[in-house]
């Protein structure tokens, strides 16, 4: 996802109701990671709100408190029907990942027909590379590999990733790939293209490779508007949703 979904105010539930159907279960066992944002409290008391209204088993993997919660992380990650990532950093959020041996965990689940899902870093981190502001300005940063090509988020609420997005591009520091505004993602069967899809009326989704001659070519895509969406015109909104995430990764905000 490009943004959207419960960590974000006054959203459509469709994205997220769409995770939780690609399962396939009735009562699904669905797990979100918080690490990004340090694990904070606030996006996983947004995430039992949300999900705890629907038949679904929610849980959180607190990182940071292991110790505390005496849990075998792994263990854990490959009892999920579903995964979801937050957002914040996805730098500080891999290398945790790796000391804990979770990069390794979400292969194994994404082998074995775990859905994986997220926004931000949570949607970056499964692709070879993305749009990083984890070091106070946009730059191209590694992912899991997990799928081919690479992610730019929030092309329409932080337009100052896209430039360096096609630069990066452009000159070969990051693969192919694609750009999406808040509330659009691209959904993959395995490491296949199924479709693009949005809870908000004009999301888009962008395309992007080199060109040969140092710029890009840049291809709309197609994008399906779910169930229960929100009408276009919503960027005011989108774009304060926007700026109170950031303002939680900074850890300067409670949400209300």
């Amino acid at each position: 996802m490009g943004g959207g979904g419960f960590t974000m105010p006054d959203r459509s539930p469709a994205l997220d109701e769409l995770v939780l159907s690609l399962t396939g279960k009735p009562v699904p066992k669905i797990c979100f990671l918080p690490t990004a944002s340090g694990d904070q409290r606030d996006q996983a008391m947004r995430f039992h709100e949300r999900f705890s209204a629907w038949p679904c088993e929610p849980s959180v993997l607190w990182l940071f408190h292991l110790a505390r919660d005496r849990i075998d992380p792994v263990e854990h990650l490959l009892a999920q029907d579903a995964i979801y990532v937050g957002g914040g950093s996805m730098r500080n959020m891999l290398a945790i990942w790796r000391e804990h041996g979770i990069d390794g965990a979400m292969r194994v689940a994404w082998e074995s027909g775990v859905v994986l899902a997220g926004l931000s870093a949570g949607a970056m981190c499964w692709f070879e590379g993305g749009v990083s502001e984890s070091g106070g300005r946009a730059q191209a940063a590694a992912g899991l590999g997990l799928l081919a090509g690479s992610l730019s988020v929030h092309m329409d609420s932080e337009p100052e990733r896209l430039p360096v997005y096609r630069s990066a591009v452009a000159g070969g520091e990051l693969p192919p790939g694609y750009a999406a505004d808040d509330c659009a993602a691209v959904l993959f069967d395995g490491t296949d293209l199924v479709e693009c899809v949005s809870s908000r009326d004009g999301a888009r989704v962008v395309r992007v490779r080199p060109d040969g001659s140092g710029g890009v070519y840049e291809t709309e895509l197609p994008v399906r508007l779910l169930p229960g969406s929100l009408p276009a015109g919503r960027r005011t909104a989108d774009s304060e949703a926007v700026a109170e995430l950031r303002a939680l990764r900074a850890g300067r905000h409670r949400w209300e």
